[in-house]
């Protein structure tokens, strides 16, 4: 079981709580928010991660190293920002397994990261999205979710700004090694608008709906939130 985190955000609107450290760094209950989780996967049976980090990236590596509680620990280092989608690219290149997780790294799930795997290899689909209910999605934006007991698929994604409660992309995928990018992308672009938005159809991504806790600590009141709501999960 293997791992990419994206590890690389520079985390402008965390600024005055960072005090010159990644993003995914920053304290939550006396810890490194990117060991919450990293020992996440280890419980679920993650045996290598992929570190995918740019900004402040020594930081990272000189707290984690090679190994992390039993789990190798590798990195995918940017020499410059490479977005979301150019960021997953390079990691999966140092990719050995045929399905690899791919984690947020500033987005708590509690999901069973070993279930989404076998769902993903059992769908046969290049891509499984991790989807969660959200009581207003106007901060992320809506999934579209179709099908049935046979299998969810994403059809479609709403923009931002769209207020009430549905589905919203949880941060998490699971992807094959081999994946076939379009050859028209750049080098730097974003995994969900430059990507997953113009190919949806022809992706027919998986959908895993995940009813777990769910937080994306990306701005200063949700990381607040962190400090009580993540440390049953320590």
């Amino acid at each position: 079981m293997e791992a990419i985190i994206l590890a690389g955000g520079l985390g402008t609107r965390l600024a005055a709580r960072l005090h010159n450290i990644p993003k995914s760094m920053a304290p939550v209950a006396g810890r490194p928010f990117l060991e919450i989780l990293l020992s996440q996967l280890r419980r679920a049976g993650c045996t290598r991660a992929i570190l995918s980090v740019g900004h402040l990236h020594e930081t990272i590596e000189d707290h984690f190293g090679t190994e992390f509680r039993g789990m190798g620990v590798d990195y995918a280092v940017e020499s410059v920002p490479l977005g979301t989608g150019g960021a997953i690219r390079a990691a999966l290149a140092q990719a050995r397994e045929n399905s690899v997780l791919v984690l947020n790294g500033d987005t708590f799930l509690d999901a069973d990261y070993a279930a989404m795997l076998r769902l993903h290899e059992q769908e046969g689909t290049p891509l499984t999205i991790a989807v969660t209910h959200c009581v207003d999605v106007a901060r992320y934006g809506g999934v579209v979710i179709h099908g049935d007991s046979e299998g969810l698929r994403v059809s479609g994604f709403q923009e931002k700004g769209r207020t009430g409660p549905g589905w919203i992309n949880a941060g998490a995928y699971a992807l094959c090694k081999d994946f076939r990018w379009p050859e028209r992308l750049p080098d730097k672009f974003s995994f969900e608008t430059d990507f997953l938005t113009p190919n949806i159809d022809s992706l027919a991504p998986a959908a895993l709906p995940v009813t777990g806790f769910f937080l994306d600590i990306g701005v200063p009141e949700d990381l607040d939130r962190a400090q009580t709501e993540l440390a049953r999960f320590l």
